[in-house]
């Protein structure tokens, strides 16, 4: 009896994986994403199964929103031509520029202005000075949303606006406020704050949505300032820790007609939210041109018809003539970025990679670092940060063009999570990023090809294990 009953059950299971196995196949996009999927498939007894029901499946072709609401959302936008400007931008940002608006309609926003900030201390000071002088609306979205001594500060000044009359939203993603306890955003509602997570995980919705989240960081007051970057609300992007590490990593605080392309996009992860609501928070103002930055939002997420960012990314790479420097926490590139980098340094561009010594994620630390070997037979440059996490996600090509915001120069970025960049054309901001890089330089180690393989033999199996599965991680 028992014996016909374990013969049923491995026949049972033995479909049930030919099936994962046929579907990871049939959908015929990443052959490298595939193979991961088939090994853990076939090499991992019933936990393979399981982690492709969790973080396997695809959502492309699904809406965030659906026409109706699009619509309405473009209506009550402020009406805005695609125009080119030829004595401005050169024809590399023209290409850039048009590859953007083709991908996801990106407007190029014209006439901004840009500060940036390398420390949470002066960015966070910046924030709630600019919470403590709104007047109208704040909305906030963050990956991250802690119950600490600055999570609770925001909390405060925000509900103080929300008393005055100020419209306060506040958008974080379930997963990445699960150390959140909900009683603090219980709290935050019952103080007038409209707050509502991402994807809220339960679990009879555990399998549809825990591995796609919204890592974006934006933060807009009165329609008229806007914050993005990789700065989640914590303290850890305020104090040193116990250890003497810090947490470094890079925001900008925008002012001009790039706001707009911001509402748009909290907007429509609202709306995703609130199906049932009134299609808010776009609000038609006429914009002030402090600036002469030009830039373009790009979002992105495992809806979308194209992995947008990552043809940004190619695209940037692959027309770069003199510098490409990367600031990034996780460095796990797909097959065509990294042949994209090689081919560059091969070429003669100055390819710079920085990652963290020490990051906060030791599987991702193996994957990054199986990386390295290849980058450094190519002449590409790499360093390691030592004096804490580096938590930055920028990149400069050349001289007139920057890209930073939310998106890690992995895999779960590119395919899985909703993120958000922008796209920046400006020689000032470029000087500005580049000089930022090499002040951090200063605080990095150098890695040579000849004392990278000297490494330890156990470092080097765990790298290529975890390289098996860095599609899917």
């Amino acid at each position: 009896m028992y014996f016909w009953i374990n013969i049923s059950l491995l026949i049972i299971y033995a479909v049930v994986v030919i099936s994962c196995v046929v579907v990871v196949v049939s959908e015929n996009k990443n052959p490298i994403r595939a193979l991961s999927w088939t090994l853990a498939l076939l090499f991992l007894p019933v936990v393979g199964v399981v982690f492709y029901l969790f973080f396997g499946r695809s959502l492309k072709g699904k809406a965030m929103v659906s026409r109706k609401v699009r619509r309405k959302l473009l209506e009550r936008s402020r009406p805005r031509q695609h125009v080119f400007e030829r004595n401005r931008l050169s024809d590399e940002q023209i290409k850039k520029i048009k590859l953007a608006h083709n991908l996801c309609h990106a407007h190029l926003d014209r006439n901004n202005s840009v500060e940036i900030f390398t420390d949470g201390l002066s960015k966070f000071q910046r924030l709630k000075e600019d919470i403590r002088n709104a007047f109208d609306f704040i909305f906030i979205q963050y990956y991250i949303y802690s119950d600490d001594r600055l999570g609770n500060e925001i909390t405060d000044l925000l509900a103080e606006k929300a008393r005055q009359g100020v419209k306060v939203k506040v958008l974080y993603d379930h997963v990445g406020s699960f150390s959140t306890k909900n009683r603090f955003f219980a709290r935050m509602r019952d103080l007038g704050i409209d707050s509502h997570p991402f994807f809220r995980v339960t679990f009879r919705k555990l399998a549809n949505r825990i591995n796609w989240r919204n890592h974006r960081k934006i933060a807009i007051i009165d329609g008229k300032i806007g914050y993005i970057g990789g700065m989640n609300i914590a303290d850890r992007y305020v104090e040193v820790a116990p250890d003497g590490r810090i947490w470094r990593d890079t925001h900008l605080r925008v002012e001009g007609p790039v706001i707009e392309s911001m509402m748009y996009s909290f907007a429509v992860d609202w709306n995703f939210l609130r199906p049932d609501a009134d299609v808010q928070p776009i609000t038609m103002m006429k914009y002030d041109e402090p600036g002469d930055v030009d830039m373009q939002l790009v979002s992105s997420g495992p809806i979308d018809k194209w992995n947008n960012l990552v043809l940004c990314f190619q695209q940037a790479i692959a027309s770069a003539c003199r510098r490409i420097y990367i600031q990034t926490p996780y460095f796990l590139p797909t097959d065509a970025l990294l042949k994209a980098l090689q081919g560059a340094a091969l070429s003669g561009v100055d390819v710079r990679i920085m990652i963290p010594e020490h990051t906060d994620s030791v599987l991702l630390g193996y994957g990054s670092r199986s990386y390295i070997d290849d980058c450094l037979k190519a002449g590409v440059k790499v360093y390691l940060y030592t004096p804490g996490m580096l938590h930055a996600k920028t990149m400069v090509i050349d001289d007139d063009f920057v890209t930073t915001g939310s998106v890690n120069f992995d895999f779960r970025s590119f395919e899985n999570n909703f993120e958000a960049n922008l796209l920046i054309y400006s020689d000032a901001v470029n000087r500005q990023m580049r000089d930022i890089f090499f002040h951090d330089l200063s605080s990095c180690r150098k890695l040579t090809l000849s004392r990278w393989r000297s490494r330890p033999r156990y470092q080097r199996v765990m790298e290529s294990l975890v390289r098996l599965f860095a599609p899917i991680l």
